[in-house]
């Protein structure tokens, strides 16, 4: 069991930034990336089509071999979690929701948390169930943001169109008094920088931007070393990344998100 790979799956490329910092968490762990890019994006299907992509997906991880699944998608994670864990057996499974609930928690002293996601994500309230249901006195803001994934995917992040995109949405009322920013959505951790700055200059006291993938990590990391599963090999790790549909920009952006090429195999 040490030396299988980390499933993970994403309805495309976001999830790459929880590879990235799986990375960076466990460098010695080896990876199987599965990027559902046949049928993305996730957040316009109805749950139960996606509860028949991802049982799919299950099978294909777990037939391949896997020691323990990351639901790298909060749609995914919002609406097909009872899926992945039947499907799973004795095998973890950890979803994007939870962690980085549990750390916005844990950085917010006043306990007003503010989540920014896709429109499907924040209309399931799936965030505010679950941040009440570990802090009953909490105040949590949602904010769809949907423009903030076509925009990193055509390119535009650091420019002068990313800082007017963020400003637009970051300057809602409701965000006035955060202590801390739920990055709901895969893709946003491209962007933290901006929006932490943001954050920074606008505001008269911090506001903690949590990134769901290093919150991921860090749970994975704390679960496979509590469970004796961390591999130990000397060997490097294998990295497998497939997908169901390659489509012509997915390998270039792909490099975007790891910082370095990647090999992708259909399947």
């Amino acid at each position: 069991m040490q030396h299988l790979p980390i499933g993970v799956f994403d309805s495309g490329i976001g999830g790459l930034t929880i590879v990235k910092a799986l990375n960076q968490a466990l460098p010695n762990e080896n990876i199987l990336y599965y990027g559902d890019t046949a049928h993305l994006p996730y957040g316009d299907k109805s749950p139960e089509l996606l509860r028949g992509f991802v049982a799919d997906i299950c099978d294909y991880l777990l037939e391949s071999g896997v020691k323990a699944i990351v639901i790298a998608c909060n749609t995914a994670s919002a609406v097909t979690l009872d899926v992945v864990k039947a499907k799973a057996g004795t095998i973890p499974v950890f979803d994007v929701i939870n962690p980085a609930s549990h750390y916005a928690l844990q950085v917010s002293p006043m306990k007003r948390i503010g989540v920014i996601g896709t429109k499907t994500t924040i209309q399931s309230h799936v965030y505010l169930r679950t941040l009440l249901e570990l802090s009953p006195d909490a105040l949590v803001v949602e904010k769809a943001t949907p423009l903030l994934v076509p925009m990193i995917e055509e390119g535009w992040v650091n420019s002068q169109i990313s800082l007017d995109i963020i400003e637009a949405y970051m300057s809602d009322t409701g965000f006035a008094h955060l202590d801390s920013l739920i990055l709901g959505c895969t893709h946003y951790p491209l962007i933290k920088e901006e929006i932490q700055a943001y954050f920074n200059k606008s505001r008269p006291r911090p506001v903690e931007v949590v990134d769901s993938s290093v919150a991921v990590a860090q749970a994975v990391q704390k679960h496979l070393s509590e469970s004796g599963l961390l591999n130990s090999s000397a060997t490097l790790p294998v990295h497998q990344f497939v997908v169901s549909d390659l489509t012509p920009n997915f390998q270039a952006t792909a490099a975007t998100f790891l910082g370095r090429e990647v090999e992708l195999k259909v399947v």
